[in-house]
């Protein structure tokens, strides 16, 4: 969900609770603080040797022992206009950062409401190599059980051609 469409969800649910419910079912903590909304850009080169670049909104979450805390739509809205001239876009997608032992990001995908309750519901980020045409990991015919066909080892679009950085 990019930022434009994260704003019409909290304004099209004025004065609601918001609710939070990570990948794995579980709820972010009702008394969480929203302390950091943020434009992230990452540069970097993948293991083939492209640049590559991806940017987002992140909004940082943060629980406390204030448990009476609420953060209501209306209030994400005022902190969200207020980054405005953080965010170099509103077509950013939003993630949630959230620190339950590790800091993780995931991506908002989707919101609803009970007429209370904004609850947004968030999804998964994973790794994956990036240059599989050049790289050496196995590609998903191997993670799947499929017969594998090894790459050429020639030419430049073999597997780990010199300065690719693979291997």
């Amino acid at each position: 969900m990019n930022v434009e469409t994260f704003l019409s969800l909290l304004d099209a649910h004025p004065q609601q609770a918001l609710r939070i419910v990570l990948p794995d079912g579980h709820a972010v903590a009702p008394h969480f603080h929203v302390t950091e909304v943020g434009h992230v850009r990452k540069h970097y080169i993948d293991c083939g040797g492209t640049r590559r670049s991806v940017e987002s909104c992140v909004l940082q979450t943060w629980v406390f022992i204030d448990v009476q805390h609420r953060l209501h739509t209306d209030k994400l809205s005022q902190i969200m206009r207020l980054a405005g001239d953080v965010l170099p876009s509103f077509s950013l997608p939003v993630e949630i950062e959230h620190d339950a032992g590790v800091i993780s990001q995931y991506p908002v995908q989707s919101g609803s409401s009970d007429g209370h309750t904004l609850t947004l519901y968030t999804g998964s980020k994973h790794t994956a190599c990036q240059a599989m045409d050049l790289c050496c990991a196995p590609d998903a015919a191997a993670v799947t059980g499929l017969p594998v066909v090894q790459a050429s080892t020639t030419g430049s679009a073999g597997c780990c051609p010199p300065g690719s950085g693979c291997c």
